[in-house]
């Protein structure tokens, strides 16, 4: 436990879980952080994840519920109203009126100067509130996910920034390994993202199912597991140029969808095309220069199973942890020919549809 840097009133019981555990001395000629403070891992960093996992669900509830539906639904009727004014507007514009079989006015307004009945804005109807509904909730639950990975986009472009690796030139990554001890940064990095995935698949099996459910965990269940094996192994160079990559494009995919749900077509079209391109780069282009550099990580790195210098490189573990790799980017290539699919519809005017997880079963 890291009695040391927690503070004097906290029990004992419960520093592992708002501490970074097992802090150790610093190496003697480190490539970064030299100023941060460094850490070995070990089953005590669990702890710390059930923490950021129950204040990320308390963030994203407090988010959703007091910040994001209210202002979605505010909006959103303000914009139903609009519209029905302006329909208002051109029907007694027109000076018309529906009548009945005496040829008497139907109408739930007034009598204007000139004589015509005018109408009033009608109540929203049972459909257009349950439509609303529903808009409001798919904007707050997206806006969450914009607010976290623009966060830890930042952060891991700080991580990833300090260490001495090249997004281009990937197999800096395995140079020196193994990487220990792991600086403060990289340790909480590691851990928060690891909590957010983990947040996620217990998220996706408690909102009402999608057409991608199983694909989306599939995504999650391979990312978790590829996190903790890397982190554990110390591979944790290469696991931060990777979730760097992944959270690049992750921004705009929800962002183009609460554009969506509050009728901004236009907006909605344009971030969607940015996240296209922004998957593209970073989950194909890029992604698969990391597979490549894992794959020639067998000539830099020997296969040595040797814990206690932190060396845990055998065939076996290399060969499952590169097929982990590649059917993550398998499943990015299947949501990329969906996208593909969207980016079609977008050409031909028919605005941007995310095929992957809107439609609900």
């Amino acid at each position: 436990m890291n009695t040391a840097q927690a503070p004097a009133w906290l029990p004992a019981q419960l520093v592992p879980f708002f501490t970074l555990s097992y802090p150790t001395a610093p190496p003697q000629h480190p490539d970064s952080f030299t100023e941060s403070n460094y850490y070995a891992t070990g089953l005590l960093d669990g702890f710390i994840i059930v923490t950021a996992i129950a204040i990320m669900a308390i963030l994203r509830d407090v988010t959703r519920v007091f910040l994001m539906e209210p202002f979605a639904r505010w909006r959103l009727r303000r914009d139903l109203q609009n519209q029905k004014r302006k329909k208002l507007a051109l029907a007694n514009g027109n000076g018309s009126a529906k009548t009945n079989g005496n040829g008497v006015a139907k109408t739930n307004g007034y009598a204007n100067g000139n004589g015509y009945a005018r109408r009033e804005v009608s109540p929203v109807t049972p459909a257009e509130q349950r439509k609303l509904n529903r808009s409001v909730t798919r904007f707050a639950e997206q806006s969450w996910s914009v607010i976290y990975y623009t966060a830890q986009f930042c952060f891991g472009l700080y991580v990833h920034s300090r260490l001495p690796t090249d997004v281009l030139n990937p197999i800096k990554v395995w140079t020196h390994y193994p990487h220990i001890p792991i600086a403060g940064p990289v340790k909480f990095y590691y851990l928060l993202q690891t909590a957010f995935y983990i947040h996620q698949i217990l998220i996706l099996n408690a909102e009402a199912r999608r057409t991608d459910h199983w694909q989306m965990m599939a995504h999650h269940f391979i990312t978790v597991a590829l996190m903790i094996s890397s982190y554990f192994y110390n591979y944790t160079r290469i696991g931060c140029l990777i979730m760097v990559l992944m959270d690049a494009c992750d921004i705009f995919l929800p962002l183009a969808k609460m554009f969506r749900y509050l009728g901004m077509s236009m907006l909605c079209d344009v971030t969607f095309v940015v996240f296209l391109l922004s998957w593209l780069v970073t989950r194909h282009f890029l992604f698969i220069l990391a597979i490549k550099a894992t794959w020639e990580s067998k000539y830099a790195v020997p296969r040595v199973w040797d814990p206690s210098r932190g060396h845990f490189m055998t065939k076996e573990i290399y060969i499952a942890f590169l097929a982990m790799l590649i059917a993550l980017q398998i499943i990015q290539l299947v949501w990329f020919w969906m996208i593909c699919r969207v980016a079609y519809r977008v050409v031909t005017g028919q605005g941007a549809e995310d095929s992957r997880s809107d439609d609900e079963e």
